[in-house]
């Protein structure tokens, strides 16, 4: 379906490996940032290098060992963490923001999310309510006592979300970035979070797609963020949309670079709505009265016993988005489908099934 571009970067990847970090056109670098402990295994920034100024792309899961990889890879560039001027995050996952803050304060550089991306005053609220909402959303969705302290959320989980900081710009869809020397324009996708953004580079024909479109995975689309009515209804639209970068490389953040990009967003497409018509057919059976009901009739590439922790809750709140779009599309899915609290951020990474 699609034609892999980096033979070296999909090599490391098969090898399991960290790629090497390289330029893919003059002045546009992809820098491989570690996701420590995620079978994901790392997250690809991408430095943008204008006149005077410098972008870089979705920095990475915060940790040592990765900010020293990220200097390694600038140093490559010829740049240092000082040089960087913009810090652009495609959506509000600690794999792609974490490292902003520790760049922010090396370089000065503002920070920048989509326009419609929820921020950390949206889900400050009292942290014992917070847990207690976020469970009893799992109570509703017929999860089993013994798994409820494994799927919610902690009073630890609240204030590591709310410890983040705010960014200073937000993006809005059709905006140029505000980066001297560069074309980019934003390309709103929601979907995978509510505020997730595309950047397109038409003068280098790239096409930076965050974790919308990837080459292998699916992304993950779950009802977590209580002002995201419809994600998968969002996420579908979103792919609608790829023709805007037909003929262009794709960046993903994850993995490696392709081409075939509406090939790709088609194939996504039907596996998206094939999962939703493995949905319905668990529904027509009868045996199935509750969200959790739902999850654990459903293919999961390991099996639903396996799923355990932030996985489970990830295959639950997936499946809950599904019964979510089933719903809007005007299918009587007859499961209540509660929507915790507005504490609830999508914070999660992705997960393919």
């Amino acid at each position: 379906m699609i034609t892999v571009t980096a033979e070296e970067q999909f090599q490391a990847w098969k090898a399991k490996e960290l790629p090497a970090a390289e330029e893919v056109r003059p002045g546009v670098w992809s820098i491989p940032v570690p996701f420590i402990n995620n079978p994901m295994r790392y997250t690809l920034a991408y430095l943008l290098i204008g006149d005077g100024e410098a972008a870089l792309v979705d920095p990475g899961w915060d940790s040592d060992v990765g900010w020293e990889m990220l200097k390694a890879g600038l140093a490559i560039a010829g740049l240092t963490p000082a040089s960087i001027t913009a810090i652009v995050v495609t959506h509000f996952h600690p794999d792609h923001l974490g490292m902003a803050a520790r760049l922010r304060e090396a370089s000065g550089a503002w920070v920048a999310l989509g326009a419609d991306e929820p921020l950390p005053t949206h889900w400050r609220v009292d942290p014992t309510q917070f847990v207690e909402e976020d469970r009893a959303q799992f109570i509703a969705w017929g999860v089993p006592a013994q798994y409820l302290e494994e799927v919610s959320f902690q009073a630890d989980t609240w204030a590591q979300m709310t410890g983040v900081a705010e960014p200073q710009r937000r993006l809005a869809d059709g905006e140029l970035l505000p980066v001297a020397g560069l074309s980019v324009r934003v390309l709103a996708t929601p979907g995978h979070t509510p505020g997730h953004i595309c950047l397109i580079d038409e003068r280098n024909s790239l096409i930076l797609t965050g974790d919308h479109v990837l080459p292998r995975i699916t992304p993950h689309v779950s009802l977590e963020a209580a002002s995201h009515a419809n994600p998968l209804g969002d996420y579908l639209d979103s792919l609608e949309i790829m023709g805007a970068g037909a003929e262009m490389e794709v960046l993903p953040a994850h993995e490696y670079r392709f081409r075939g990009l509406l090939a790709r967003a088609a194939e996504l497409k039907e596996h998206t709505l094939e999962r939703s018509r493995e949905v319905i057919a668990v529904l027509e059976s009868g045996a199935a009265a509750s969200v959790w009901d739902v999850s654990k009739e459903l293919t999961w590439s390991r099996g639903f016993d396996s799923l355990r922790g932030f996985t489970l809750r990830l295959a639950l709140a997936e499946t809950a988005s599904h019964l979510v779009y089933l719903t809007e599309q005007g299918r009587n899915v007859g499961i209540s489908v509660s929507r915790g609290t507005p504490a609830t951020p999508n914070l999660l990474p992705t997960l393919s099934h």
